[in-house]
Protein backbone atom coordinates (compact mmCIF):
# COMPACT_ATOMS: atom_id res chain seq x y z
CA UNK A 1 0.00 0.00 0.00
CA UNK A 2 2.86 2.30 0.68
CA UNK A 3 4.21 1.62 -2.79
CA UNK A 4 0.78 2.25 -4.32
CA UNK A 5 0.43 5.49 -2.40
CA UNK A 6 3.86 6.59 -3.44
CA UNK A 7 3.08 5.66 -7.03
CA UNK A 8 -0.12 7.72 -6.95
CA UNK A 9 1.78 10.68 -5.58
CA UNK A 10 4.39 10.28 -8.31
CA UNK A 11 1.76 10.12 -11.01
CA UNK A 12 -0.01 13.23 -9.66
CA UNK A 13 3.10 15.41 -9.61
CA UNK A 14 3.36 16.04 -13.42
CA UNK A 15 -0.29 17.17 -13.52
CA UNK A 16 0.31 19.80 -10.84
CA UNK A 17 3.50 20.90 -12.60
CA UNK A 18 1.71 21.36 -15.95
CA UNK A 19 -1.05 23.30 -14.20
CA UNK A 20 1.51 25.63 -12.64
CA UNK A 21 3.21 26.14 -16.03
CA UNK A 22 -0.12 26.97 -17.68
CA UNK A 23 -0.92 29.47 -14.92
CA UNK A 24 2.51 31.06 -15.33
CA UNK A 25 2.09 31.39 -19.11
CA UNK A 26 -1.36 32.97 -18.62
CA UNK A 27 0.08 35.48 -16.18
CA UNK A 28 2.91 36.38 -18.56
CA UNK A 29 0.50 36.80 -21.48
CA UNK A 30 -1.75 39.04 -19.40
CA UNK A 31 1.25 41.13 -18.35
CA UNK A 32 2.37 41.50 -21.98
CA UNK A 33 -1.15 42.52 -23.02
CA UNK A 34 -1.44 45.11 -20.27
CA UNK A 35 2.00 46.53 -21.06
CA UNK A 36 1.21 46.79 -24.79
CA UNK A 37 -2.13 48.47 -24.07
CA UNK A 38 -0.45 50.93 -21.71
CA UNK A 39 2.15 51.73 -24.37
CA UNK A 40 -0.58 52.29 -26.96
CA UNK A 41 -2.48 54.52 -24.54
CA UNK A 42 0.66 56.49 -23.73
CA UNK A 43 1.47 57.10 -27.43
CA UNK A 44 1.18 60.82 -28.16
CA UNK A 45 -1.31 61.99 -30.82
CA UNK A 46 -0.04 62.89 -34.25
CA UNK A 47 0.73 66.43 -35.29
CA UNK A 48 -2.42 66.58 -37.39
CA UNK A 49 -4.62 65.40 -34.51
CA UNK A 50 -3.08 67.90 -32.11
CA UNK A 51 -3.59 70.76 -34.56
CA UNK A 52 -7.16 69.67 -35.24
CA UNK A 53 -7.94 69.66 -31.51
CA UNK A 54 -6.47 73.16 -31.08
CA UNK A 55 -8.43 74.49 -34.06
CA UNK A 56 -11.65 72.99 -32.75
CA UNK A 57 -11.16 74.52 -29.29
CA UNK A 58 -10.38 77.88 -30.88
CA UNK A 59 -13.60 77.79 -32.89
CA UNK A 60 -15.66 76.84 -29.84
CA UNK A 61 -14.12 79.72 -27.91
CA UNK A 62 -14.96 82.04 -30.82
CA UNK A 63 -18.61 80.95 -30.66
CA UNK A 64 -18.62 81.51 -26.92
CA UNK A 65 -17.23 85.05 -27.24
CA UNK A 66 -19.48 85.92 -30.16
CA UNK A 67 -22.02 88.70 -29.61
CA UNK A 68 -24.60 87.44 -29.22
CA UNK A 69 -23.17 84.04 -28.18
CA UNK A 70 -23.67 81.25 -30.67
CA UNK A 71 -24.20 77.55 -30.18
CA UNK A 72 -22.75 74.92 -32.46
CA UNK A 73 -26.24 73.81 -33.49
CA UNK A 74 -27.06 77.30 -34.79
CA UNK A 75 -23.74 77.78 -36.57
CA UNK A 76 -23.99 78.22 -40.36
CA UNK A 77 -21.66 78.81 -43.28
CA UNK A 78 -21.96 82.57 -42.78
CA UNK A 79 -20.63 82.24 -39.24
CA UNK A 80 -17.72 80.17 -40.52
CA UNK A 81 -16.84 82.93 -43.01
CA UNK A 82 -16.95 85.48 -40.17
CA UNK A 83 -14.55 83.27 -38.24
CA UNK A 84 -12.13 83.15 -41.18
CA UNK A 85 -12.21 86.93 -41.52
CA UNK A 86 -11.62 87.22 -37.78
CA UNK A 87 -8.44 85.16 -38.15
CA UNK A 88 -7.02 87.59 -40.74
CA UNK A 89 -5.81 89.86 -37.93
CA UNK A 90 -3.38 87.10 -36.90
CA UNK A 91 -2.13 86.51 -40.46
CA UNK A 92 1.47 86.85 -41.62
CA UNK A 93 1.00 86.99 -45.39
CA UNK A 94 1.30 90.35 -47.14
CA UNK A 95 -1.64 90.88 -49.52
CA UNK A 96 -1.25 94.01 -51.66
CA UNK A 97 -4.28 96.14 -52.31
CA UNK A 98 -5.25 97.29 -55.81
CA UNK A 99 -3.70 100.77 -55.41
CA UNK A 100 -0.32 99.52 -54.16
CA UNK A 101 2.72 99.96 -56.40
CA UNK A 102 3.71 96.34 -55.72
CA UNK A 103 0.35 94.85 -56.62
CA UNK A 104 1.00 91.64 -58.54
CA UNK A 105 4.73 91.50 -57.66
CA UNK A 106 5.74 88.21 -56.00
CA UNK A 107 8.91 89.76 -54.52
CA UNK A 108 8.41 93.48 -53.80
CA UNK A 109 11.73 95.40 -53.49
CA UNK A 110 10.54 97.56 -50.58
CA UNK A 111 8.02 97.37 -47.71
CA UNK A 112 4.52 98.76 -48.02
CA UNK A 113 1.52 99.49 -45.79
CA UNK A 114 -0.66 96.70 -47.16
CA UNK A 115 -2.35 94.49 -44.53
CA UNK A 116 -1.25 91.05 -43.40
CA UNK A 117 -3.79 88.28 -43.80
CA UNK A 118 -4.10 84.55 -43.52
CA UNK A 119 -2.79 82.77 -46.60
CA UNK A 120 -5.30 80.89 -48.70
CA UNK A 121 -3.51 77.59 -48.14
CA UNK A 122 -3.72 77.98 -44.36
CA UNK A 123 -7.44 78.73 -44.49
CA UNK A 124 -8.12 75.79 -46.80
CA UNK A 125 -6.27 73.38 -44.50
CA UNK A 126 -8.03 74.85 -41.46
CA UNK A 127 -11.48 74.27 -42.96
CA UNK A 128 -10.53 70.68 -43.75
CA UNK A 129 -9.53 70.00 -40.13
CA UNK A 130 -12.62 71.73 -38.69
CA UNK A 131 -14.88 69.85 -41.07
CA UNK A 132 -13.48 66.54 -39.81
CA UNK A 133 -13.61 67.65 -36.16
CA UNK A 134 -17.26 68.68 -36.49
CA UNK A 135 -18.30 65.16 -37.56
CA UNK A 136 -16.03 63.51 -34.99
CA UNK A 137 -17.81 65.44 -32.24
CA UNK A 138 -21.27 64.22 -33.18
CA UNK A 139 -22.17 66.55 -36.05
CA UNK A 140 -24.06 65.25 -39.05
CA UNK A 141 -22.33 65.47 -42.45
CA UNK A 142 -25.39 66.97 -44.17
CA UNK A 143 -25.48 69.85 -41.66
CA UNK A 144 -21.73 70.47 -41.51
CA UNK A 145 -21.28 74.28 -41.75
CA UNK A 146 -17.62 73.93 -42.78
CA UNK A 147 -18.71 72.12 -45.94
CA UNK A 148 -21.29 74.72 -46.92
CA UNK A 149 -21.30 76.04 -50.47
CA UNK A 150 -20.82 79.62 -49.24
CA UNK A 151 -17.57 78.61 -47.52
CA UNK A 152 -16.26 76.98 -50.71
CA UNK A 153 -17.09 80.10 -52.72
CA UNK A 154 -15.35 82.31 -50.17
CA UNK A 155 -12.19 80.20 -50.25
CA UNK A 156 -12.15 80.30 -54.04
CA UNK A 157 -12.44 84.09 -53.99
CA UNK A 158 -9.62 84.35 -51.46
CA UNK A 159 -7.43 82.12 -53.62
CA UNK A 160 -8.04 84.12 -56.78
CA UNK A 161 -7.66 87.48 -55.03
CA UNK A 162 -4.39 86.56 -53.34
CA UNK A 163 -3.04 85.09 -56.57
CA UNK A 164 -3.55 88.43 -58.34
CA UNK A 165 -2.36 90.58 -55.44
CA UNK A 166 0.77 88.58 -54.70
CA UNK A 167 1.55 87.51 -58.24
CA UNK A 168 1.69 83.90 -57.15
CA UNK A 169 -0.73 81.66 -59.06
CA UNK A 170 -2.19 78.71 -57.22
CA UNK A 171 -2.13 75.84 -59.67
CA UNK A 172 -3.37 72.36 -58.94
CA UNK A 173 -0.78 69.64 -59.19
CA UNK A 174 -1.39 67.51 -62.25
CA UNK A 175 -1.01 63.79 -61.96
CA UNK A 176 1.60 62.23 -64.20
CA UNK A 177 0.06 59.83 -66.68
CA UNK A 178 1.92 56.76 -67.84
CA UNK A 179 2.70 56.80 -71.59
CA UNK A 180 0.52 54.51 -73.66
CA UNK A 181 2.32 51.60 -75.35
CA UNK A 182 3.22 52.42 -78.97
CA UNK A 183 2.66 50.19 -82.01
CA UNK A 184 6.40 49.57 -82.36
CA UNK A 185 6.63 48.33 -78.77
CA UNK A 186 3.68 45.99 -79.24
CA UNK A 187 5.15 44.59 -82.49
CA UNK A 188 8.48 44.00 -80.79
CA UNK A 189 6.75 42.12 -77.96
CA UNK A 190 4.90 39.90 -80.47
CA UNK A 191 8.12 39.17 -82.38
CA UNK A 192 9.92 38.26 -79.16
CA UNK A 193 7.16 35.84 -78.10
CA UNK A 194 7.19 34.22 -81.58
CA UNK A 195 10.96 33.77 -81.41
CA UNK A 196 10.63 32.13 -77.99
CA UNK A 197 8.03 29.69 -79.39
CA UNK A 198 10.28 28.75 -82.32
CA UNK A 199 13.21 28.22 -80.00
CA UNK A 200 11.09 25.94 -77.83
CA UNK A 201 10.05 23.88 -80.89
CA UNK A 202 13.68 23.51 -81.94
CA UNK A 203 14.58 22.15 -78.53
CA UNK A 204 11.76 19.56 -78.60
CA UNK A 205 12.66 18.15 -82.08
CA UNK A 206 15.96 16.36 -81.34
CA UNK A 207 14.55 14.52 -78.33
CA UNK A 208 11.77 12.95 -80.43
CA UNK A 209 14.24 11.89 -83.15
CA UNK A 210 16.49 10.40 -80.50
CA UNK A 211 13.56 8.38 -79.18
CA UNK A 212 12.84 7.05 -82.68
CA UNK A 213 16.47 6.11 -83.19
CA UNK A 214 16.56 4.29 -79.88
CA UNK A 215 13.47 2.30 -80.84
CA UNK A 216 14.99 1.37 -84.20
CA UNK A 217 18.24 0.28 -82.53
CA UNK A 218 16.31 -1.84 -80.08
CA UNK A 219 14.76 -3.93 -82.89
CA UNK A 220 17.76 -6.16 -83.83
CA UNK A 221 18.61 -6.93 -80.22
CA UNK A 222 15.08 -8.17 -79.56
CA UNK A 223 15.24 -10.35 -82.72
CA UNK A 224 18.57 -11.86 -81.62
CA UNK A 225 17.24 -12.63 -78.16
CA UNK A 226 14.14 -14.33 -79.70
CA UNK A 227 16.17 -16.66 -81.98
CA UNK A 228 17.44 -19.11 -79.25
CA UNK A 229 13.90 -19.49 -77.93
CA UNK A 230 12.62 -20.56 -81.38
CA UNK A 231 15.45 -23.09 -81.83
CA UNK A 232 14.77 -24.56 -78.37
CA UNK A 233 11.10 -25.10 -79.18
CA UNK A 234 12.03 -26.79 -82.47
CA UNK A 235 14.44 -29.17 -80.75
CA UNK A 236 11.80 -30.17 -78.20
CA UNK A 237 9.22 -30.96 -80.91
CA UNK A 238 11.73 -33.13 -82.87
CA UNK A 239 12.66 -35.12 -79.78
CA UNK A 240 8.98 -35.80 -79.11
Amino acid sequence: MDSAASGGATEGKPASTSTEQAATMTTVAAADLSSSSSVAAAAPPSRYESQKRRDWNTFLQYLKNHKPPLTLARCSGAHVIEFLKYLDQFGKTKVHIAGCAFFGHPKPPAPCACPLKQAWGSLDALIGRLRAAYEENGGRPESNPFGARAVRIYLREVREGQAKARGVPYEKKKRKRLPAPTTTTAAAAVATSAANVEATKGEVGPSSSTTTTTTAEAGPSSAVSAAPAVSAVAATSSSV
